[in-house]
């Protein structure tokens, strides 16, 4: 971006060196073996970049999250409403295979560790994708993942209910082994302070009202958003790259929806990975992820490695 550019944007833009030294006196609290935990598959992730870049992010957090408990607590007294707990909830976005996961876990144990929220939970929004046999019959196999595969009524309720300080909130759980929703099975979301909310197309703004009706969104729900980036190039070679050490690892089990894989040469395996990208996740990045982007609070930018190249601030 131009010097001129910069001062028109919306946005303040730190490389990461610049960025590591927000952090101020903050200690890090998790070792490599927390980092080895949370990291994806095929993901490097090292102390020090979980140094530089998420534990500054942390502490942003926590002071977004102090001055919001601080607003919410001054408005309570104002309308005199009953004392009940209201989590600050956190959306993060982005394309498959670029890391949304890992940022979401990271962050979870990072602001779990702070004093004033110790209660975090991490939902995936892949829970509230609707079963195959319903996308079967809608013909939507094809666009799972895509905004219109979701079951949008459910997850507007859950995150209505979130808001409104309900206890013991069940969330569907999803399954990557057999590609579905597990049946009979959820998370129990209890009263968290901080709620994570992690998917494909989070940061999608409602659809323009008929005749200025409100229309709640996903997005509406956030207190803060962040958006994970990559260049297409990068985030296309990762997806293959992930499919192969899938197709030699998780494929194998007889429970995997993808286990037919497993039996392919890795020349057909990248075949079949590549056409996936091509004809779905790739035509949802374009059309529906990458848009959202400018939406974001923070956008965290990874350069060719999966590392960190810099963060970018939405002003406020």
């Amino acid at each position: 971006m131009k010097k001129k550019d910069r001062i028109f944007s919306p946005y303040t833009i730190f490389a990461k060196e610049d960025w590591a030294k927000l952090r101020a006196d903050t200690k890090l609290p998790l070792n490599q073996n927390d980092i080895e935990n949370l990291r994806g598959l095929n993901e490097p992730m090292s102390l020090e970049e979980v140094e530089k870049v998420y534990l500054p992010l942390s502490r942003l957090l926590n002071l977004y999250v102090a001055a919001t408990q601080g607003l919410f607590s001054a408005t309570k007294s104002f309308l005199g409403n009953s004392s009940y707990k209201v989590p600050f909830i956190i959306g993060i976005g982005g394309s498959v295979a670029v890391g949304k996961s890992t940022t979401a876990r990271i962050l979870q144990a990072l602001l779990a560790r702070w004093s004033n929220h110790p209660k975090v939970s991490l939902v995936n929004t892949d829970g509230f994708l609707m079963q195959n046999s319903e996308l079967k019959k809608l013909n939507l196999m094809e666009k799972k993942g895509f905004p219109e595969s979701y079951n949008l009524s459910n997850l507007l309720k859950f995150l209505t209910e979130i808001k409104a300080g309900k206890e013991n909130v069940k969330a569907p759980i999803y399954s990557h082994l057999i590609y579905d929703i597990v049946p009979d099975k959820y998370i129990n979301v209890d009263r968290p302070d901080i709620l994570i909310v992690e998917g494909l197309n989070v940061l999608q703004p409602a659809p323009l009202p008929n005749q200025g009706e409100f229309i709640p969104y996903v997005s509406d729900f956030f207190d803060f958003s962040i958006y994970v980036d990559a260049d297409e190039e990068n985030i296309y070679r990762w997806y293959v790259d992930r499919f192969l050490e899938l197709k030699n690892t998780a494929f194998i089990d007889k429970e995997s929806y993808f286990h037919k894989y497993s039996s392919y040469t890795d020349g057909e395996s990248k075949k079949i990975a590549e056409d996936i990208w091509k004809n779905i996740n790739y035509k949802n990045l374009r059309k529906n992820i990458l848009p959202t982007r400018q939406r974001a609070d923070l956008i965290i930018k990874k350069s060719n490695d999966h590392s960190v190249e810099k963060v970018i601030l939405r002003k406020i």
